[in-house]
């Protein structure tokens, strides 16, 4: 098998695993609830948190980052190319924004996004996460600190010197994040948009 074959199934491999819709499945799970048809209707952490609690939304968040640390992880382990690894991390965020199992509909990215760079470089994503933090504290928007974080990866690979490579990626995951967060941003301007802690109290199970 030559490695051409390999890339591509490899990038295949990442789509499918980024495809694999966590918040949908532990509503599914935990509540027999489809999380998209309640609240913003996203499978996210955030969305997940609203409906379900904190716990099963730490069980997404967590779940939805390994997915991109992973593919990463195991691009660089494998030793592949740095154009093929910013290649795995836009095919596992593209599986989870564009899920398979989900017709191609899905969540945001951002989680997915984190475990990339904790895979790249845990110190951006720290900085990052410091900056969301900073932004949800002081405005309570979830999606106000995620559009200014992911408007900031791009800059925050280049100045801590990651290959141009990563930073072309972490400007088309950039692109991607604020372009999946026009909803929220038409929210945030009417005023509507809901704040960190409020909570949709779910209706019965659905099959």
């Amino acid at each position: 098998m030559n490695g051409t074959v390999i890339s591509v199934l490899f990038l295949l491999g990442c789509y499918v695993v980024g495809s694999i819709p966590f918040g949908y499945l532990i509503g599914r799970l935990t509540a027999g609830i489809d999380v998209r048809k309640i609240g913003s209707g996203n499978i996210g952490a955030t969305n997940v948190m609203r409906i379900l609690g904190p716990l099963p939304a730490l069980v997404v968040l967590f779940l939805d980052a390994a997915k991109g640390w992973l593919c990463v992880w195991l691009a660089m382990r494998l030793g592949f190319s740095d154009p093929l690894i910013a290649a795995s991390a836009l095919a596992v965020v593209a599986g989870h924004n564009w899920s398979l199992f989900l017709k191609l509909k899905g969540g945001r990215g951002i989680a997915t996004a984190l475990g990339i760079l904790l895979g790249w470089a845990p110190y951006v994503a720290l900085a990052l996460v410091g900056v969301f933090v900073i932004v949800v504290t002081i405005s309570r928007y979830v999606s106000l600190g995620s559009i200014i974080a992911s408007a900031l990866l791009p800059m925050a690979l280049f100045v801590n010197g990651l290959p141009k490579v990563y930073i072309a990626a972490g400007f088309v995951l950039s692109v991607w994040s604020i372009v999946r967060h026009i909803p929220n941003i038409r929210r945030l301007l009417s005023g509507t948009e809901s704040r960190f802690g409020a909570r949709v109290h779910p209706p019965g199970p659905s099959m």
